[in-house]
Parts: C-alpha cells; structure tokens; sequence
C-alpha cells in the first residue's frame, strides 16, 4: 500500500548568485507523525509540496537513532528511472545508484526520487525533498551530499546551484550541466564530474566544459590552485577501462560503474560544510 507523506513548513532559500529567488513551499503531513517509524528501505512514498506530488524511496539504518546525526545521500536517476505513472513506482529501489550508500561501513540515510521532469520544476522538488528529511530526520546537516545520473544529473546540477548551501558534495553522473557555477565556489561545494570518454548520449565535451566553468568559477573566488583541486574532480574514462570490466559499448549506461568506484565514492563522503 503506498504511503502519502508530506511535511510541515519547508523554508527555501531567496535569491543565490546567478539564481532567481527560490519561493517558499510547503508540504502537508497525511501521515499521523506518532506513527512507527520504518528502518531500512521504505519505498514508494509520495511527499505531497507545493512543488506537486513528489514520489521517492528512502533508507533508514536498521540500528537508526532518532537522536543521532547522520550524513544523507540525495540521488537521482535516468530517464529509465523516472515517473511514468504506477507502473514505474519503485523502479529506482534496485538500482545501485541508490544502493551504494546504503552499504557504506558508515550508516547514512539516502533518499532518491522519481521525478517527473529535468527542469526547474524537478530541481525544486529536489530541494523540497532534502529539505524535508532534514527537517523530520536527525541528519548532520555538514554532510548533505547529492548526485545524479543523466537525466538526473541535470535536475541535481540545477537543485545545488540553486541551494548549494545544504549541499557538501554532488557527484555529476554521465550528464549536461544545467545550473549556475558561481554559486557553488561561493558555498565552497566539492564537485566530482563522470562521463565515459565514448559517451554517445552528452559526449565528453560537456563534462570538460562544465568542469571548466567550475574551475573558472573558484579561481573567481580567489581560491589556489591547490584548493581547486580539493574542491573538483573531473573523471572520462575510456573504452580500454570499461573493455576490463568486461563492458564494450553503450557507455553512457556504462557509467552507472561510477557507483561502484569506492574511491569516487569515499571521496565524496569526505567531504563536510565548513
């Protein structure tokens, strides 16, 4: 049986550099807030905002301690993944984008959405999501992380530009990047960038030029070229790379492998809001 969740007042941020102003949203609460608390996968939820209807899955930790503080994975999948109606709801609770930061030695909570578009409207119920589980979940709001993957990628890149003050790190999946740059070395958000170099969907010209625009937007803020290179991270593998992990083509899909890359992802979990 699905489950209609909202939220109480959720506060969006005003204007950010390169940005317009983020309206207020709002969400109502359908779900007695005494009701048991689910640990593990909870799938197939609806957050109902002033954004519409926003439907999601979520991990708790099994040993979850309302009273605790942990660091929160929002991720967003492809096209594929997406809603398209009931038939779609939950696609997205195997996939390993999803996954992967469930099964980290650290307990964290990750929550991915079923978005409908990947555009402003899907940004904002991106934010309106993260806002949400930190507002009704003990999370250590210094490690908010995001990332998305293709057609999510383009709605995670707009949602951190627009409020990248809740984010410490976004990962940029095999995607275009569709939100400001300034605003991100403003904040000081650590980018990682991943695209096949045989990507035949976006191409590897994307992901360099974003990372560039990046690039230009720190060195803007005065930081060394040293810092730079803390804060961002561009990754292309080539055919050889993928030919060893026995992967010979559709590269774009390919680059799911980004969520089993440890080292990508450790490093994303190392980073924190000063």
């Amino acid at each position: 049986m699905r489950k209609w969740i909202g939220a109480c007042a959720l506060i969006l941020a005003a204007v950010l550099a390169g940005c317009g102003p983020v309206p207020q949203s709002s969400a109502t609460a359908t779900q007695p807030d005494d009701a048991p608390l689910e640990t593990g996968f909870v799938t197939e939820q609806i957050l109902e905002s002033d954004e519409g209807a926003i439907h999601y899955s979520y991990y708790l930790p099994e040993d979850y301690d309302p009273a605790g503080n942990y660091p929160m994975m929002v991720v967003m999948p492809g096209y594929d993944m997406m809603w398209f109606g009931e038939d779609s709801s939950g696609a997205n609770a195997s996939w390993n984008g999803f996954r992967t930061w469930t099964e980290q030695d650290e307990p964290m909570i990750v929550v991915s959405a079923q978005l409908e578009d990947w555009g402003e409207t899907s940004a904002r119920q991106a934010i309106a999501l993260t806002e949400y589980f930190i507002s009704h979940y003990a999370v250590d709001e210094t490690r908010v992380y995001a990332a998305g993957y293709s057609a999510g990628g383009e709605t995670m890149s707009q949602a951190v530009a627009m409020r990248p003050d809740l984010y410490a790190a976004y990962l940029h999946a095999a995607s275009q990047w569709d939100g400001d740059y300034a605003s991100l070395a403003e904040n000081g958000v650590a980018v990682t960038i991943y695209m096949a170099e045989g990507d035949e969907y976006y191409g590897p010209a994307r992901a360099r030029e974003a990372f560039d625009n990046l690039r230009a937007a720190y060195e803007a803020r005065d930081y060394s070229a040293e810092e730079i290179d803390e804060h961002l991270r561009l990754t292309l593998p080539d055919a050889a790379y993928f030919a060893e992990r026995g992967i010979t083509g559709n590269y774009h899909g390919a680059a799911n492998i980004v969520f089993d890359d440890q080292q990508v992802i450790s490093w994303i979990l190392a980073q924190h809001k000063s």
